[in-house]
């Protein structure tokens, strides 16, 4: 969540970035904060000064009581007790104030970088980078031309799945329900084989890799900002009060909740690869056919925890890694930088990478790579220790998805189509065992 001190220092740029992202009522909701944390330090300030007050006190009824002055020293007696009495009632208005304050701060999204353009839904996303063409400035998802073309007839991964038995989504239906498909022979293996590719390149990278649970506890979505903010979109375990993960991000970053660092130790650069879930409530349509969108999915996150003045270049760094996997995978792909209103609630720049889906016409995302500034940080308490000065400092934190895998088996299996069968990207061979699914 953002920080009182930069809303307190900042409010104008506060505010502004709030608006960039389209958060309604974003001067009111600072107002309030601020309103809020001036009745928490007045309670602050007159709890302070009792405290004072009252050890003042409470020295002078010894000396008066060894001059024989009772009736002095019950008087002061009875302020002390006024003062304790108050200290109370201060006490709880301090804490309805903390309580109010963090409700209100955790409503309240991060605030984009300068750079985030500006722009309300996805038609306003900047393609900055591309293997189909040179990007300007002036290139938006909206207006975007440069879409692969092949005259030849395609057929859409499921089909492909159908025709060459990679994959089950009836059997998925019938064990569990829509969106939980089956992975058969040469299908599981091409899965296999993209899990330990991803996870290779990140160690190769530089990333220690980290096998973390798959269910968490509140405090661990609170986190990293799942909770409150998208619990409709988790699967909760009630009895337990636990959450199937939607991305390991949140069980790896919450490695270093209310974990104090040494910036010598920093960045801290982890890799996970896990099972994924996402209710994706409301999804309907085209947009949800076959790998498009699904309620169970394999993943490989990348995730760093830095210190600020580092973090745009471990960023910089996470989306040359992930460009690497799709050059090296043989795929069109183009890069976004999403737009204040299409940004999530947590990140402060994100960047999407989407191949192109041959059969379907469209483009679809493999990977969100994000930066979060301090907004994390401060929900987990994860802060460094500066060499030079020892000063407690809020980290950085980053992640991104390294990669997604349903989509990418979809790209894989409609971009390389031909007369014999489905031609394997050579840097995934080695993996696989076989270079062509016939």
């Amino acid at each position: 969540m953002l920080t009182l001190k930069l809303i307190n220092a900042e409010t104008e740029r506060v505010i502004a970035g709030l608006e960039k992202k389209h958060f309604n009522g974003a001067r009111e909701a600072i107002e309030k904060v601020q309103e809020i944390d001036r009745q928490r330090r007045t309670a602050q300030q007159q709890l302070d000064a009792n405290k004072a007050e009252g050890n003042q006190l409470a020295k002078q009824i010894g000396a008066l009581m060894k001059q024989g002055q009772r009736e002095e020293a019950e008087a002061v007696k009875q302020r002390v007790g006024e003062l304790k009495a108050a200290e109370k009632t201060l006490k709880e208005q301090m804490d309805q104030a903390e309580q109010e304050l963090t409700t209100l701060l955790c409503q309240i999204p991060n605030i984009p970088y300068d750079e985030v353009p500006e722009g309300a839904t996805a038609e306003s996303n900047r393609v900055v980078k591309s293997n189909q063409k040179e990007c300007t400035a002036d290139d938006t998802v909206g207006n975007w031309t440069a879409n692969p073309t092949n005259n030849e007839a395609k057929l859409p991964h499921w089909e492909l799945a159908k025709k060459y038995n990679l994959i089950d989504f009836d059997l998925g239906v019938k064990i569990t329900g829509a969106g939980f498909p089956v992975y058969i022979g040469k299908g599981a293996q091409l899965q296999r084989a993209l899990i330990n590719f991803f996870l290779d390149e990140a160690r190769k990278a530089g990333y220690t890799e980290i096998m973390p649970p798959t269910v968490v506890n509140a405090a661990s979505g609170y986190g990293t900002g799942q909770l409150p903010d998208k619990e409709g979109q988790m699967y909760h375990c009630e009895v337990d009060d636990f959450y199937l993960i939607p991305t390991a991000e949140v069980p790896v970053t919450n490695i270093y909740r209310d974990v104090i660092l040494d910036e010598k130790d920093l960045p801290i650069k982890n890799c996970a690869y896990t099972q994924c879930f996402r209710r994706e409530a409301g999804s309907y349509g085209k947009d949800v056919r076959g790998l498009n969108r699904l309620h169970e999915f394999s993943k490989i996150e990348i995730v760093r925890i830095d210190k600020p003045e580092h973090s745009k270049e471990s960023h910089k760094e996470m989306l040359e890694h992930v460009e690497g996997l799709l050059k090296k995978l043989e795929l069109p792909y183009r890069v976004l930088l999403l737009c204040g209103g299409d940004q999530s609630f947590t990140s402060a720049i994100c960047y999407d990478f989407e191949v192109y889906s041959e059969a379907q016409g469209r483009w679809l995302e493999v990977s969100s790579v994000s930066n979060f500034d301090t907004y994390q940080a401060n929900r987990l308490k994860c802060r460094y220790r500066k060499a030079d000065d020892k000063k407690i400092e809020l980290c950085h934190t980053l992640n991104g998805s390294a990669l997604a895998l349903p989509r990418i088996v979809a790209a894989i299996l409609e971009n390389n189509q031909t007369p014999e069968g489905i031609r394997i990207p050579a840097a995934l061979v080695p993996y696989c065992g076989f270079s062509l699914i016939d």
